[in-house]
């Protein structure tokens, strides 16, 4: 057999080929290397050196420098010698509850109420995002004008409509106070995750839904038997996403009633700042945060699972 000769410059494009190949594959690095490096810089070294820190003791009065290994001492001492630690813990327990209870179940009898479609419908929906477009800390203070004693909007409208109510000191009794918390964070992520709902039942097939009006079902039980189960995975990232967010509130509290009146509405996030920026107990601060981190960390592993579980083919 005759060997046939290549043609005349195929091995320098084969080879260039190979160079070009090579680069392809060090741009998309190269290209993702600047965002790698802000994420590094604003969240990976911080939480990396507060863990670190949280080993330590340092009180800022005394040293502008970190002193000695503690060991666990930090940990042990929030967890067997501190009340006010295991108070933030409760008051952030039941404030995550509520929130994300309430808030979940307001959003899904609103995205109801919404999904089927209209021309008023779509106008409603495009408002919904302007309370969640809000700053927490805005809330805050938006609610904390409303509830003013003196000024206030809802004290007006309390002397109007419900007069028992009127002249309340909302912010200076701790139910009242952890009510109104709750309802200022109800009120600003209703919109949101009702969007999030609106798009989940969107997805929900209608011949299931017919099949079953055909049959005779009740509304209650289509939504029992059909839309539920089939909206059940985006009712589980809502909840879980609510409750990251719901675990490390802070600079709503902070605005509205800055965990008072007392220790009411301390949540953990604003109790370790409280220790961090009061007392400038630092190494105390970081294990208090590494703490309310530890359960964010389960749930942020849940929320992955259910967003990026593997479907049916």
């Amino acid at each position: 057999m005759t060997d046939v000769p290549a043609p005349e410059g195929a091995g320098a494009t084969s080879a260039s080929g190979r160079r070009g190949g090579l680069r392809d594959r060090h741009l998309k690095y190269l290209l993702v290397l600047p965002a790698v490096g802000v994420v590094v810089a604003t969240a990976i070294w911080p939480l990396v050196d507060s863990l670190v820190l949280s080993f330590r003791f340092w009180k800022l009065s005394k040293s502008h420098v970190p002193g000695p290994f503690v060991g666990l001492e930090n940990y042990l001492w929030a967890l067997t010698e501190e009340p006010a630690f295991w108070n933030a813990v409760w008051v952030t327990g039941i404030y995550t509850v509520l929130t994300v209870g309430l808030t979940t179940l307001l959003a899904l009898g609103v995205a109801l109420l919404l999904a089927p479609g209209g021309r008023l419908r779509l106008t409603v929906r495009t408002l919904l995002i302007l309370p969640f477009a809000m700053s927490p800390a805005l809330v805050g203070v938006s609610f904390r004008f409303m509830f003013n004693p003196e000024f206030g909007l809802f004290d007006a409208f309390f002397g109007i409509l419900l007069p028992p109510l009127a002249d309340i000191g909302w912010l200076s009794d701790p139910v009242l106070a952890f009510a109104v918390c709750v309802m200022a964070d109800v009120w600003g992520w209703v919109p949101f995750m009702t969007l999030v709902l609106i798009g989940g039942l969107a997805a929900v097939p209608s011949d299931s839904v017919e099949a079953a009006q055909v049959d005779g079902a009740s509304s209650w039980r289509v939504f029992r038997d059909i839309t539920l189960p089939q909206l059940f995975p985006v009712v589980m990232v809502v909840v879980i996403l609510k409750s990251i967010f719901s675990l490390k509130t802070f600079d709503q509290i902070y605005m509205l009633t800055n965990g008072g009146p007392g220790t009411a509405t301390q949540t953990l996030a604003h109790y370790a700042y409280f220790n961090g920026f009061k007392y400038y107990d630092m190494g105390f601060a970081a294990s208090v945060a590494w703490l309310m981190v530890i359960p964010m960390i389960a749930l942020t592993f849940a929320y992955t699972r259910f967003v990026f579980r593997d479907r049916p083919a």
